[in-house]
């Protein structure tokens, strides 16, 4: 059975960090992109961020470019995302999920390409 699962939010202020962790199971890791996607209330889920095996291909959205890094350790089926300057906007749930492809074409418009969805970890920035 194939289960990924989020780890790493919580509450923090506006300019701090959160780091968020996509953990797999159940699948060949080191074969597929893992991408990063949020959905605050009353909007559609958005694509954040994707890294291909060999993080041959890295995505983000301009939203977050420059700000957020993502990270792959295949030993471990993980993908971590390292949020520095978080900003109210950043407030929604976090969902990572699993693709054969990570792509700027995969991560807008395309997400029913991504399989395997996470619960999802919640994210709040408030001061």
């Amino acid at each position: 059975q194939v289960q990924l699962v989020e780890s790493g939010g919580g509450l923090v202020q506006p300019g701090g960090s959160l780091r968020l962790s996509c953990t797999a199971s159940g699948l060949t890791f080191d074969y597929y992109s893992i991408g990063w996607f949020r959905q605050a209330p009353g909007q559609e889920r958005e694509g954040v961020s994707c890294i291909s095996p060999g993080d041959r291909h890295i995505y983000y959205a301009d939203s977050v470019k420059g700000r957020f890094t993502i990270s792959r350790d295949n030993a471990k089926n993980t993908v971590s995302l390292q949020m520095n300057s978080l900003q109210n906007e950043g407030t929604a749930v976090y969902y990572c999920a699993a693709a054969l492809q990570c792509s700027a074409a995969t991560m807008v418009g395309h997400l029913n390409l991504f399989d395997n969805w996470g619960q999802g970890t919640q994210v709040t920035v408030s001061s």
